[in-house]
Order: structure tokens, then C-alpha cells, then sequence
């Protein structure tokens, strides 16, 4: 399993990081965000759609659970399952459906709808990392591969590193 992992020491590195992620992504894709709640999952994302040229405001979908954005070929579907409280929310909501078209779907807070989402290519975790040394305090970020096009992506994520 190929893995990427990398210090964030503040907001420009984790944009960085979502606009690499960006410029290497095709469709079909599922990428997992998880971490704990101001960890940077939205952002990350915000930086993403920012990169494939999404202007204006890219919302998080903490209420409407999706937000859709359509290009010419595919279509990117962020999603935040924070508010489900048990699994077979994800079964009502209908959303198998997206994750089975060309689209690159971002999911946060994927462990909420338990073992019913289809296999993600890529996981992403972020945490907090905190240290008494202010210079190496931020953000720890982990991109690990769980398909041939995720071990692709973070195989070029670590050659650009």
C-alpha cells in the first residue's frame, strides 16, 4: 500500500496539498476524508475544486449532505456525512447513484455511513499536529492508496514532494 504523509505548518500547505490532489485526479475517483472536526477536510476540498477552476463559493455540505459541481466530462460530488446518525441514512439517501457515474466524489466523514460506501481509491487523514516547538505545530496529513489509480495519484504526490 502506497502511502504519502507530510507536515502541514499552516492553510497555504494544506491548499497546496488539495490542489496537487486536483491536477492529478481523473474520473472515476473516491477519495475519504476523515479526521477530527476543524482538522482541514473542507478546506482541503475547497482548495481542490478551487484548482479544477470552481469560482464563486464552494459551500460545505454539512446540511445539504452534497454538493454537485458538473465540468464537460465529469462531474465532482462533495459530500459530508457528519450529521448521519447511523448508517442506514446512506442507504435511504440515494447516493449509491453518484459514486457509480464518472465522477470524482469527496467524501467526509465517511466512517458515518459504516461499511456501505463503495471502496475508496484514496484515504486521506488529517490531524492536529501540536508541539511545544510553535514552528512544528499545524496540520499532519496521510494519503494512502487503496486501489491501482489511488497507489497512482500518491505515487506522484510523492515524487512531487
Amino acid at each position: 500500500m502506497k502511502t504519502y504523509t507530510c507536515h502541514l505548518p499552516d492553510d497555504a500547505a494544506t491548499h497546496s496539498v488539495g490542489e496537487k490532489l486536483a491536477k492529478l485526479a481523473q474520473a472515476p475517483l473516491r477519495i475519504y476524508l476523515s479526521g477530527p472536526l476543524g482538522a482541514g477536510k473542507t478546506a482541503l476540498v475547497r482548495a481542490f475544486l478551487r484548482a479544477l477552476g470552481v469560482q464563486g463559493a464552494v459551500k460545505s455540505p454539512s446540511y445539504a449532505l452534497v454538493e454537485p459541481y458538473n465540468f464537460s466530462n465529469y462531474s465532482v460530488y462533495h459530500f459530508d456525512f457528519y450529521r448521519f446518525f447511523d448508517q442506514n441514512e446512506w442507504e435511504e439517501s440515494g447516493f449509491r447513484d453518484y459514486f457509480e457515474e464518472n465522477a470524482i466524489c469527496l467524501v467526509e466523514w465517511p466512517e458515518k455511513a459504516g461499511g456501505l460506501l463503495p471502496q475508496a481509491d484514496i484515504e486521506i487523514h488529517l490531524s492536529y499536529h501540536q508541539h511545544a516547538n510553535p514552528e512544528t505545530t499545524g496540520r499532519h496529513i496521510e494519503v494512502r492508496a487503496l486501489s491501482p489509480d489511488g497507489q497512482y495519484l500518491v505515487k506522484q504526490l510523492n515524487e512531487q514532494q
